[in-house]
This record gives structure tokens, sequence and C-alpha cells, in this order.
């Protein structure tokens, strides 16, 4: 059977990030604007969102695009020579337009209290760092990529547990991480909320944006080798 096309799987990339800011951050929306904020229960019903979309999507699209939803992915498999130079920028064009309609979508239901609770931005929490926030992006996303390459790429696993493996390291981390960093993972989810609040005149939180792009892409590449290099695979080989 053909490759679906670019465009159709630059869609899929794009809906399939439209919905994972929307279930995520949207959670998040949700408690802080109907609920008062975000308690310990808050933070396991967001990590559980998050996770979840994360999980259908792949089990949606999964076939069709790959499901990257996510920059830090489409580079990791970039760099290690599984997905094509020519095909990357339209996937993290299409994973960024996701997130951002996301965030307008949010804002159109909810109204600008919306924006008021910050639209699930992701910021260091009180007493965290710059290179803090770095390190435990890189980590965070180290775990997910190295779930990914050992669930996903690496075509000697089980087959159909992927999207279940991937939701769940995603749920961990958040429930685990959130609260010092905002568990990104992701600078499509993070850019998303952070335009869309621009929009609305809050434009504090660009300088902290640099740190939701070097952790995950350097953890990201860090668990890609490391995966590839513990078992045994080489990169862009048959096993991708």
């Amino acid at each position: 059977m053909p490759q679906p096309t670019l465009m159709k799987r630059a869609i899929a990339e794009l809906i399939g990030t439209f919905v994972l800011v929307f279930l995520g951050t949207g959670s998040v929306v949700t408690s802080v604007v109907f609920f008062g904020g975000v308690e310990s229960a808050g933070l396991l019903l967001i990590g559980l969102s998050f996770g979840f979309a994360v999980m259908i999507m792949i089990y949606a699209f999964g076939h069709i695009s790959g499901t990257h939803i996510n920059p830090a992915v489409s580079i990791a498999l970039w760099a290690t020579g599984r997905f094509p130079s020519k095909d990357l920028m339209a996937y993290i064009v299409a994973q960024l337009i996701g997130a951002v309609a996301a965030s307008l979508v949010i804002v159109a239901i909810v109204g600008t209290r919306a924006v008021d609770a910050g639209l699930g931005h992701t910021m260091p929490g009180d007493g965290v760092n710059y290179w803090q926030a770095i390190l435990i992006e890189a980590v965070t996303t180290f775990f997910l990529v190295l779930v990914i390459w050992g669930a996903a790429v690496d075509k000697r696993a089980s087959a159909g547990f992927a999207g279940l493996a991937i939701g769940l390291v995603v749920t961990a981390d958040i429930i685990v991480t959130g609260p010092i960093a905002g568990a990104s993972m992701n600078p499509a989810r993070t850019f998303g909320p952070l335009l869309t609040e621009t929009f609305w005149g809050t434009t504090s939180g660009w300088e902290k944006f640099p740190i939701y792009i070097i952790g995950p892409i350097v953890g990201g590449l860090l668990a890609a080798f490391v995966y590839d290099y513990v078992a045994g695979l080489k990169s862009g080989g048959d096993e991708s």
C-alpha cells in the first residue's frame, strides 16, 4: 500500500497535535477556571489527559504519519536517519499550527478566562532556575523518546502496545515533574499556548521558551542514540 502523501501526513500531524494540546492544556484550563486550581488530584487528571491524548492519536494516526506530534520526536527520527530531511519542516510547521489552533479554540470556548488562567502554558516552578528547568525537560523527554524507540521504532517490540506505553510515560512524567518545570517534553505544546497568550497582550513567557526547545531536543536526541547503541540498532535501518 503506497505511503500517504506529505500533505496528508502533515494534516494528520496537525490534527494529532491539536488533540494533544486541546485535551491536555484544556484539562489545565478547566482545573483552574472551574475548580479553582490544580491540586494533587488535578495533577493526576492532567497527566492522564495528556497521556490519553497521545495514546489515542497514536492508534488513530500512527499508520498514517507516525504520530510524532512533537518536533523533538521528528528531529530525533531525522537525526538517526529514519525521517527524510525534505519532510521535517512540513511536520514541524503542522505541529506548531495544530498547537496554536487548539489554544485558540480553547479561548473561543472558555473565553478570556482561559487566557487569565494561563492557557496551560509551561513555566518553571518556584525556586527552579533556568538550567534546572532545561535539565528536567531533557530528562523527561529522554524517558519519552526512549519508550518511543523501544515500543514503536524497534520492530522487535510487541505489536499493539506502543500507544499505551507512550501514553503512560507521558502521564508519569507530568505527574512527577509538572510542578517543577511544566513537563512539556514538546516545543509545540509550549508554543501553542504561548503564542495565543501573546494575541491577548501577554508576552512575559517568551524568555522561558528556549527551555522548552533546548531541553526536549537534547533529551530526545540523547535517548535516540542511546537506545540505538544499547539495542544494537543501526540508525535508519530496516528496524524503523
